[in-house]
């Protein structure tokens, strides 16, 4: 039995909406579904072409904890530092609009928040492949069917994270990020809860509008600066559906070296800060000019 609403602190959960038509009754349902019941459901509705903004309309109708905000595209970094402006929980929340989060999610790491006084969670995510496709030439064939049960997308599910269970400060989780620095699992926002305090009382801590991609990491550096008590969560609470049409997938090799070198130096910043820049300048290095995890 989900908790009592009034006995938890209230989670804002951020979703920016951008032609996602296909997916959003999915993220929706899931977020909806949660056993913690004290949420506001902020869904930021970035100038979507297709009937995303019709289908949260109707959620905002049966669901008083849904709030729909419409505006013009501006991508999803500005979106994002609407709904933190917009937000009024001691915890935020992020789920993207083509993905979805296990019935437990913000129970389990809302309870490690409050136990353990935390500033962050970070927990393990799964990567949901999207089913092969094989070419027209053999399909419908023997050799497709007997493929079927590995193609099944229900059975194409990994799932990630680096650090162990438990709480830890801001020195053993800044080490445990430099082991992994172009990493999926510290670089996003969606599988984190994050004390809303430390962004309300920062205005530094935002996501990069100027950024083309990894605007997750920039914002995460940011916050990481002014958090001090850190729990790893070692369940898996988030579901990353991988999109081969995401713009991820479509970068500009020049665009994404130049976020790197910008990057670059918010990584020195913060590790200068900590005292463990010049022990870690060939691993960052190696970050810089390597390939990150998909």
């Amino acid at each position: 039995m989900p908790n009592e609403p009034q006995n938890q602190p209230l989670v804002s959960i951020i979703v920016p909406v951008y032609n996602a038509a296909d997916h959003i009754a999915r993220c929706i349902e899931s977020i909806r579904r949660q056993t913690y019941q004290n949420l506001e459901i902020l869904l930021l509705n970035d100038g979507s072409r297709d009937v995303s903004f019709q289908v949260c309309q109707s959620y905002a109708g049966v669901d008083s904890r849904i709030t729909v905000i419409d505006k013009e595209n501006s991508g999803v970094s500005a979106t994002r530092n609407l709904g933190m402006q917009r937000a009024t929980g001691k915890y935020f929340q992020f789920v993207d609009a083509d993905d979805f989060i296990q019935p437990y999610a913000t129970q389990r790491m809302v309870e490690k928040a409050e136990e353990y006084h935390t500033d962050m969670v970070i927990a393990h995510y799964n990567r949901i492949e999207p089913p092969v496709r094989l070419p027209e030439a053999v399909r419908d064939t023997v050799v497709e069917r007997a493929l079927d049960p590995i193609l099944d997308p229900r059975h194409r599910v990994q799932s990630f994270g680096f650090l162990m269970e438990g709480p830890m400060d801001k020195y053993a989780f800044a080490c445990g990020l430099m082991q992994e620095p172009a990493s999926f699992y510290y670089g996003v926002m969606w599988n984190k809860l994050y004390r809303a305090d430390i962004v309300r009382e920062h205005e530094d801590v935002r996501c990069n509008e100027d950024l083309d991609y990894s605007e997750d990491l920039y914002f995460n550096l940011s916050f990481i600066r002014y958090a001090e008590q850190f729990y790893a969560l070692s369940t898996p609470v988030y579901n990353y559906v991988q999109n081969p049409d995401s713009a991820i997938h479509h970068l500009n090799p020049i665009d994404a070296l130049t976020t790197r070198l910008e990057l670059s130096g918010y990584y020195k910043d913060l590790y200068k800060h900590l005292g463990l820049y010049e022990e870690n300048k060939l691993r960052l290095n190696k970050y810089f000019f390597g390939i990150a995890e998909s």
